[in-house]
């Protein structure tokens, strides 16, 4: 956390992770098919106390190997997550089929210097986004579900598929910060 300088940067990830709306994800054992989309706000709610949990702990900004991100580290991305997906959702309930703006997670991390924020301001923010974000999908209309949104690569997602996606972002990071 006190380094001015960037630490070495993990392996990108490029991997297009829309295949774990159509199996189980080996990782971290996510199965969207067993996710009902009316419990996609309460399920992202669930997940708050496992990171404010996490970032109490006095080494959150350390990171277990060089090139594995800090607790803090992959707080500030789901954070981060919280905040995208809520605009995504907010753009297919209110736009027909919007192009979301790519997002490059790596580029953030190093640009917002993730390895130096405060884990107290980080647990405060990331809680009241996933609220806001599970609040927003909590709100969601029986016949919105089937609204529709692409990503800059063609992936096509319906509100209900990018919640689901969303949320496997959750539980998989969970998982990367419990290993």
């Amino acid at each position: 956390m006190d380094s001015p300088t960037a630490p070495p940067a993990p392996q990108p990830d490029d991997k297009d992770w829309t295949w774990v709306l159509d199996v189980p994800c080996p990782d971290c054992g996510y199965d969207a098919a067993a996710v009902p989309a009316a419990e996609i706000g309460e399920r992202i709610r669930a997940h708050v106390p496992t990171w404010t949990a996490a970032l109490a702990a006095p080494d959150a900004a350390a990171r277990p190997s060089p090139q594995v991100w800090s607790v803090l580290e992959y707080s500030c991305h789901v954070r981060d997550v919280h905040l995208i997906f809520g605009r995504r959702l907010a753009a297919m309930l209110t736009q027909d089929d919007p192009l979301f703006d790519n997002w490059d997670q790596d580029a953030t991390a190093v640009a917002e210097r993730y390895w130096t924020q405060d884990p107290i301001t980080v647990s405060a923010a990331l809680a009241a986004a996933a609220w806001d974000t599970a609040d927003r999908f909590a709100a969601v209309g029986d016949g919105e579900w089937i609204r529709t949104g692409r990503r800059s690569n063609g992936s096509v997602f319906t509100v209900r598929t990018v919640g689901l996606y969303y949320l496997h972002d959750l539980v998989h990071h969970a998982h990367d910060i419990a290993s």
